[in-house]
């Protein structure tokens, strides 16, 4: 049976409202309000809950840093398995909110971000991808692709957002690189289906 807290988390991800909040103040959830704070454009008030968290919760430490980010006032660092953990989750968290601007910010020190893990242009680029802003998508992907050439699903995501656009050339090519790095990668085998069905 799914917890009344599943339930409102998976709300706060999903389909935020004034009782998801109540429900997490009222529970003794810090974290889960910090977010919502940040959801409603309280920065401050977030900061204030993840500071009184940030030495026993990994998330809140996350959290201050993107808010710094947002803000434009970096002064530590994320760790390794952070940005691994929770950049992904957390820019598509905005996305869907329609918090664009915090997005744009925060993507703003990709190239900071990628210094301390070289995955994150394609976190960013995945994002962008899930979201159908494929443009952008393309941007980090190809970036992060000129850094992990071997990683088949980044050859595959550009082929999905070729294929999108009706450039079929271009989905070949991609496609092909994906086979030739892991021959048997199934997403790609049945684009090379769908491709070759465009003639192709």
């Amino acid at each position: 049976m799914i917890s009344e807290y599943s339930k409102e988390k998976e709300k706060l991800l999903t389909n935020y409202d004034e009782n998801c909040r109540q429900f997490f103040i009222k529970k003794g959830y810090p974290l889960e309000y910090g977010y919502c704070q940040i959801l409603e454009d309280n920065l401050d008030e977030a900061k204030r809950i993840f500071n009184e968290l940030k030495d026993i919760d990994i998330r809140a430490h996350w959290a201050l840093f993107m808010i710094s980010l947002i803000e434009g006032d970096v002064r530590e660092y994320p760790t390794y398995f952070e940005l691994r953990n929770f950049l992904e989750i957390d820019l598509n968290i905005l996305i869907h909110y329609y918090k664009g601007d915090f997005v744009e910010k925060i993507v703003r020190y990709a190239d900071f971000m990628f210094s301390i893990n070289p995955e994150v242009y394609k976190f960013i680029g995945r994002v962008f991808y899930n979201n159908n802003l494929f443009e952008q998508a393309k941007f980090f992907l190809k970036r992060a692709k000129s850094y992990f050439y071997n990683d088949p699903e980044l050859h595959y995501l550009l082929a999905y957002i070729f294929y999108s656009i009706k450039d079929y050339t271009r989905a070949r090519i991609a496609t092909n690189d994906c086979l030739a790095i892991l021959p048997k990668y199934y997403p790609a085998v049945a684009m090379s289906e769908a491709i070759s069905a465009k003639g192709f």
